[in-house]
């Protein structure tokens, strides 16, 4: 039987979605002169096909189900991805010069999402049969074991980073990449020098796009006065950027948590949504969240995202199947990985990245992948024995 557990926490938390995006979307409508319900509707129409669609999966069976539907994921989306930038402008709707989102019935999709869970599947499929650390085996060895897959990420990279402009997501395939492989029985060292090669790449990524180098220094702008006071004064005025280019959205994001206070200003009460906080039901869904509900509204949020994690966790710990193990875990990272980038990027800890919160932020593609990617683990979940 699938995990009932994880299928009502995951429900909560695309119900809580819908009130968020209701409340916090209330001067996006009227920007857009569409009505006060629009979003949240749109919301709402996917929050419940995304449960279905959970429910749908946990009936499966995975012994026959998981592949066919992993790799219809992944090479599906990966061959939407390479063709979007020759797609005419009515197929595809493009933002900052990058198309990312496909546009069916009246919506529109990002095939990037749903690589995110179809390539979790392939690594978990393909590191099961193949990966395995042995005695003996040296870092080369284990590098040209690797190859297949790190020229498979490199091109996932080269196309999400630079055809797509998103290095948000590179982030998040990267890091669930590099602990898959750790799980997976690959050698500490092996571990090492590929976060190091993984970091050069980022780094590349970061000084060839010249929006990034000023989304750094607008990020570093605000950190800045309590990193460097650690600095003898010399080496801090070397360091310091102009003020400036301090991030006026980090700084409206800061305001709105320190303005929610301990219980919030009230659902609907939110003052940094009117027009502060562009995409707040969006990328800035937790600030939003902490202003109106508070510390106790953010707690109680996180603590479902924790136990919604430690259930995906537990079943990848109590199946004897590595594939459904690999499977679960990269699910699981995926979603870890994506809560902790966005969460850090609105609190001014790393640069915004443009990632949504899994099953709170406003996004059909964002919530209906992720629920494919429960919903898989729940089927998935026959296989381990759950209490």
């Amino acid at each position: 039987m699938a995990d009932r557990k994880l299928f009502t926490l995951v429900s909560i938390l695309i119900c809580i979605s819908i009130v968020l995006i209701y409340t916090l979307s209330a001067y996006t409508t009227l920007l857009f002169g569409v009505n006060e319900f629009h979003f949240a509707l749109r919301q709402a129409t996917f929050g419940i096909l995304s449960v279905f669609v959970i429910w749908l999966l946990a009936q499966g069976d995975p012994d026959k189900l998981l592949t066919p539907i992993g790799f219809t994921l992944f090479i599906g989306s990966t061959i939407l991805m390479i063709a979007m930038p020759f797609l005419p402008e009515y197929l595809v709707s493009a933002v900052g010069g990058a198309k990312r989102w496909i546009k069916v019935f009246g919506f529109s999709l990002a095939p990037v999402e749903f690589f995110k869970i179809g390539f979790v599947y392939f690594l978990a499929w393909s590191f099961s049969r193949k990966l395995g650390h042995h005695d003996g085996m040296g870092v080369k060895e284990e590098y040209i074991r690797f190859a297949p897959y790190g020229i498979v990420f490199i091109g996932a990279m080269f196309i999400i980073a630079f055809v797509q402009n998103d290095l948000g997501q590179v982030v998040v395939i990267g890091l669930t990449l590099l602990f898959m492989l750790m799980f997976a029985g690959s050698s500490f060292r092996f571990f090492l020098t590929l976060l190091v090669g993984t970091l050069m790449f980022f780094i590349f990524f970061i000084v060839s796009a010249e929006h990034r180098i000023l989304r750094i220094k607008s990020w570093w702008a605000l950190a800045q006065n309590s990193v460097l006071e650690l600095f003898p004064d010399a080496i801090a005025a070397q360091l310091r950027v102009p003020t400036e280019v301090e991030p006026y959205q980090i700084g409206h994001s800061l305001n709105a948590i320190h303005n929610g206070g301990l219980f919030g200003v009230g659902i609907a009460n939110g003052t940094f949504k009117l027009g502060f906080l562009s995409e707040v039901h969006t990328d800035f869904v937790l600030a939003g969240l902490a202003e109106e509900f508070g510390f106790v509204g953010v707690l109680s949020v996180v603590v479902i995202f924790m136990w919604m994690l430690q259930r995906i966790f537990k079943i990848a710990n109590r199946t004897k199947d590595k594939r459904v193990y690999l499977f679960s875990l990269g699910v699981g990272l995926l979603l870890s990985f994506a809560f902790l980038v966005n969460a850090y990027g609105i609190s001014g800890i790393t640069p915004i990245k443009g990632i949504s919160v899994p099953f709170l932020s406003y996004g059909g593609s964002s919530i209906l992948a992720a629920s494919i990617g429960v919903g898989m683990v729940l089927m998935a979940s026959k296989k381990a024995k759950m209490k």
